[in-house]
């Protein structure tokens, strides 16, 4: 990934050298449009977000200057057997590229692969991984439902073996209508996936997007979404949070009809050096509008959780409704957190509030269960598992919830068995 310096020039610093490679492969590019040259610029003169940057200042993507990509499989092979079984048709990315002869098209739904989803939302001159997504962009799914449609469920998975690519997904509901997305994130080595979501949610429309993220230990995950929400419209998602070496998740939702909804919730689960970062946005730019967030997160090892997360009101979204929590659980002495809640409200009449919770396991609890014959790995684990599954509640797709409650399962497992005792 780095770029060479020049003889008897001072090396480029790390993250200098990470953009001028990525800006190389652009310039390698046949297809430089304008909007890609457009970012390209923004890029050239931004590069990648660094620690000065307010939103950016407690992750750092320096581990991208160290990182050396695994070359990409040309089949993802036993990969297709992580995917959660799910009766549902399924768009399968492998390597940031649409694979005809893995997915199932649903019908009902019109789906568009082939070229970048641009979609209306994003905003590269602002976010600069959005700007280096769209100056490399090769695919993605354009995905839309008519008014009036309930289109059941679709599977929408990434595959990866290595290299680095960015997705480009554009999802749009008409008014009414009714999608259930359920994204999946799996591979095996060393890579990075930059995908960016415009998602546009019309009135009276509701989508829900269920999100795993078990990318490989080696990988990097760094995905930007933007929801746009109707009037008695919901955007309601749930992130898992399991893989990857560094992963980071954007969300920046804007209310912009009456009683509208967006409900961002999130599992991180964190073991061994791991870094994960929940970032969201929620703009409140209509009246009577609600929104929910509920982030917990379990750490072992030297692992740390990043939740920020922002809940703007506008002077005329009076009525708002938000509510905010993050809850922590560290089980290492050497685990992090770092939690950042905000509110900005320009209006009087509003509902808002927010919380933050940081603890070990309660040693009266791990006592009580002790006390009465439960082993203590098994004791620690019932009362892991008690704090996550109220997370789980408000999923109400069975087969997702039973793919995600097994995840759990798998990962704590490995968690108990990496030292033969509970972490």
């Amino acid at each position: 990934m780095s770029a060479p310096a020049q003889t008897g020039a001072k090396p480029p610093a790390p993250l200098e050298a990470v953009a001028g490679a990525f800006l190389a492969r652009y310039e390698a590019r046949p297809d430089r449009d304008i909007a890609r040259e457009q970012a390209a610029e923004l890029f050239r003169t931004g590069g990648l977000p660094g620690a000065r940057e307010e939103a950016w200042h407690y992750t750092t993507l320096r581990p991208l200057a160290d990182a050396v990509f695994d070359p990409p499989a040309a089949d993802p092979g036993e990969l297709l057997a992580g995917l959660p079984e799910i009766a549902a048709p399924r768009l399968v990315f492998a390597q940031g590229r649409f694979r005809a002869d893995l997915s199932t098209v649903p019908s009902g739904i019109s789906v568009r692969t082939g070229a970048p989803a641009w979609g209306g939302l994003a905003r590269p001159a602002i976010e600069k991984l959005v700007a280096l997504n769209t100056m490399l962009a090769e695919d993605g799914a354009d995905i839309e439902v008519a008014d009036g449609v309930d289109a059941g469920t679709l599977v929408l998975a990434s595959l990866a073996t290595g290299g680095a690519f960015h997705p480009r997904h554009a999802i749009r509901l008409g008014t009414g209508a009714r999608l259930t997305l359920v994204e999946v994130n799996l591979g095996a080595g060393a890579y990075l996936n930059n995908p960016v979501f415009s998602v546009s949610v019309a009135e009276d429309a509701t989508l829900v997007h269920l999100r795993i993220q078990n990318e490989s230990p080696g990988a990097f995950h760094l995905s930007t979404l933007y929801a746009e929400v109707g009037a008695r419209g919901t955007y309601d998602s749930f992130l898992l949070s399991l893989g990857g070496r560094l992963a980071r998740v954007e969300v920046h939702a804007r209310l912009a009809g009456e009683k509208s909804a967006a409900h961002l919730n999130a599992a991180q689960l964190l073991g061994g050096g791991q870094h994960a970062d929940f970032t969201t946005v929620v703009a409140h730019d209509a009246p009577a509008t609600t929104s929910r967030q509920t982030v917990k997160s379990v750490l072992t090892g030297r692992s740390r959780g990043v939740f920020q997360g922002k809940i703007e009101v506008s002077r005329h979204a009076q009525k708002t409704d938000g509510y905010q929590m993050n809850q922590a659980l560290l089980l290492s002495g050497e685990a992090e957190i770092d939690s950042k809640p905000q509110l900005e409200i320009y209006a009087d009449d509003v509902k808002c509030s927010h919380g933050a919770t940081v603890g070990e396991l309660d040693p009266d609890q791990l006592f009580y269960l002790r006390s009465r014959g439960v082993p203590e790995a098994q004791a620690r684990s019932i009362l892991v598992r008690a704090f996550l599954d109220e997370t789980l509640d408000p999923i109400a797709h069975e087969a997702a919830r039973e793919a995600m409650e097994g995840m759990i399962s798998a990962w704590w497992d490995g968690q108990m068995g990496k030292e033969g005792a509970a972490p």
